[in-house]
């Protein structure tokens, strides 16, 4: 299978992860325009359970380094399969809720909100799971994230004034979406042998294995989070699965495209933590909240009548975010 045996392409792979998870919302806002969020949903998850079968018959199984998938998969034992299943059962609960904000609040907002408390209360939790990097540089730069996170939302508060309900429902949203989101890669990196992916230990995974259980975890738990969110939506009309099946070609495929981009993220980032560790791996994917909010700013336009005070709190939250993702990259290679 393919390895990184560098710190370099390491952070390089949790670059791409970064763009790809910052990224895969234009899909969304893309279907939303004649397409419900939770029908997309449908498709996304689809598209991640997609690219995992890809990434691990590829890459997983190629080369002479590691055990191939099929091996792999018939040697796990049942704990580390149950761990990342229930990683994706997490990550699919935190994911549907993120949907539901982007769908209220816009990718500028939902996603430095959410992400961003992803981002430092999972940094936390894998650290302290697996440590790896430079605790003082590490933790200074998640304290930069979350001063641009509560910038972000003081930003979002005064451009929303006049629609205090469905700002406090997006952020609310946001919010819970993070908490859960934090907890999910743990499970993940606990199925995982972080310390030798060459030689991984006898029953646990290599990251393509355990991407695809956690690509499972996310399909299987969809029946039952979507099907509830299709029935009792947090916005609007109650829909059914008839829709979903009268949706076109193309708008079925822009879903699929971001689960796609997810995956591969997702793929980049657990491949990246053998050397970069799982604290400082996961840290620097999360930075996708700042190329999400770039992209809800500058394309989607989502402040474009926002008073020139809720820009000034922007401008510095993108300053916070690139000084603290920078702390993060340095922490990993000390």
């Amino acid at each position: 299978m393919f390895i990184v045996d560098n710190y370099a392409l390491a952070v390089v792979f949790c670059v791409i992860t970064m763009i790809c998870w910052g990224s895969w919302g234009n899909t969304q806002k893309l279907a939303g325009k004649s397409w419900r969020y939770e029908l997309f949903y449908w498709d996304y998850v689809i598209g991640i359970l997609l690219f995992s079968l890809i990434s691990a018959f590829t890459l997983g199984s190629m080369g002479e380094q590691g055990r191939s998938f099929l091996p792999d998969l018939a040697q796990a034992d049942a704990a580390n399969l149950r761990s990342a299943f229930i990683g994706g059962i997490v990550f699919n609960a935190a994911n549907i809720l993120l949907s539901a904000a982007i769908s209220i609040a816009g990718l500028s907002v939902a996603f430095p909100v959410g992400i961003g408390l992803a981002l430092v209360l999972g940094v936390l939790i894998n650290y302290f799971g697996s440590a790896k990097g430079d605790p003082v540089l590490l933790f200074s730069g998640v304290a930069l994230v979350t001063v641009a996170i509560i910038l972000n939302a003081i930003a979002y508060g005064k451009q929303a004034k006049e629609s205090k309900k469905v700002s406090s429902l997006g952020l609310i949203l946001s919010l819970v979406a993070g908490l859960l989101m934090s907890f999910f890669y743990r499970f993940v990196a606990a199925a995982m042998d972080l310390e030798d992916f060459v030689n991984p230990a006898v029953g646990k995974m290599t990251p393509y294995t355990a991407m695809f259980i956690f690509a499972l975890g996310i399909f299987v738990s969809n029946f039952l989070f979507n099907t509830l969110i299709m029935k009792k939506p947090f916005v609007g009309e109650p829909v059914d699965y008839k829709a979903y099946f009268k949706g076109g070609f193309n708008i079925h495929l822009v879903g699929i495209l971001g689960g796609l981009i997810w995956g591969l993220g997702n793929a980049f980032n657990l491949i990246a933590a053998g050397k970069a560790g799982a604290a400082v791996s996961y840290g620097l994917g999360q930075g996708a909240t700042l190329v999400s909010a770039l992209w809800g700013v500058f394309i989607w336009k989502e402040f474009k009548n926002a008073p020139k005070e809720a820009n000034k709190y922007l401008y510095l939250m993108f300053i916070l975010f690139l000084i603290g993702i920078a702390l993060i990259i340095q922490a990993g290679s000390n």
